[in-house]
């Protein structure tokens, strides 16, 4: 699962991505119920760019009372028939949430969980499947697609040992206009794949320590396979 993630800027956004910016602002670093821009085809096919909650269900949304669930992240197994997701997903409601890299946490043995920084280096940025709803009030919000991982080079190594080991799907970037124009819901499965681990850099990058005496990322190495 993912839930943070640095930004692109606008443009990133025009240069990269092929949309315009959209009004107003977000964060360098996006965390659950942040605003960021995601990129969808519009009635005509062209690719805009809006600013959404990462969180197809924002807690703000949430019913009161109910059970708090997350929603950052969609399983790509079952997001068709899960209650939060599977209207946006058979109205085909796809878009990619563009980021310059994600984060991950790390259990480091003798030195305990560090955050790590997993990007792409020899693309410019990751387009990462995302799925986008619209609420009554004209707002946005998406949440990000999940694959298992448990043979995953890179990302077998992230989140608690002996868990569920999974990815977010990184598109690649010459598909980046098939998955955007995708009206199937068959058809979207089959970019439901893993990143080449080879093509992936993971290092620590972890969050800003207590004390500025020491970084906490001394004796930790770079993982690129």
């Amino acid at each position: 699962m993912c839930t943070n993630f640095a930004a692109v800027t606008g443009p990133v956004l025009r240069d990269v991505f092929g949309a315009e910016p959209p009004p107003g602002t977000w964060k360098p670093e996006i965390w659950p119920g942040d605003a960021a821009p995601i990129v969808r085809a519009d009635a005509s096919g062209r690719r805009e760019s809006l600013l959404a909650t990462f969180g197809l269900v924002p807690r703000s949304r949430h019913v009161h009372g109910a059970r708090d669930f997350e929603t950052m992240n969609v399983r790509a197994e079952n997001v068709g028939d899960r209650r939060g997701s599977c209207s946006a997903w058979h109205r085909t409601q796809f878009c990619l949430v563009p980021a310059m890299a994600i984060y991950e946490p790390c259990y480091v043995a003798g030195q305990g969980w560090i955050r790590y920084r997993i990007w792409l280096p020899d693309e410019p940025a990751l387009g990462i499947a995302g799925l986008w709803r619209q609420w009554p009030d004209g707002s946005y919000s998406f949440a990000m697609f999940t694959v298992s991982a448990p043979g995953h080079a890179v990302m077998k190594l992230m989140h608690t040992p002996g868990k569920e080991k999974r990815s977010v799907v990184m598109i690649p970037h010459l598909q980046w206009g098939a998955w955007l124009a995708c009206r199937d819901p068959e058809l979207a499965r089959s970019f439901m794949a893993l990143y080449p681990a080879e093509k992936m850099m993971a290092m620590p990058d972890p969050l800003p320590p207590p004390s500025t005496e020491d970084s906490g990322t001394d004796g930790l190495d770079a993982l690129s396979l």
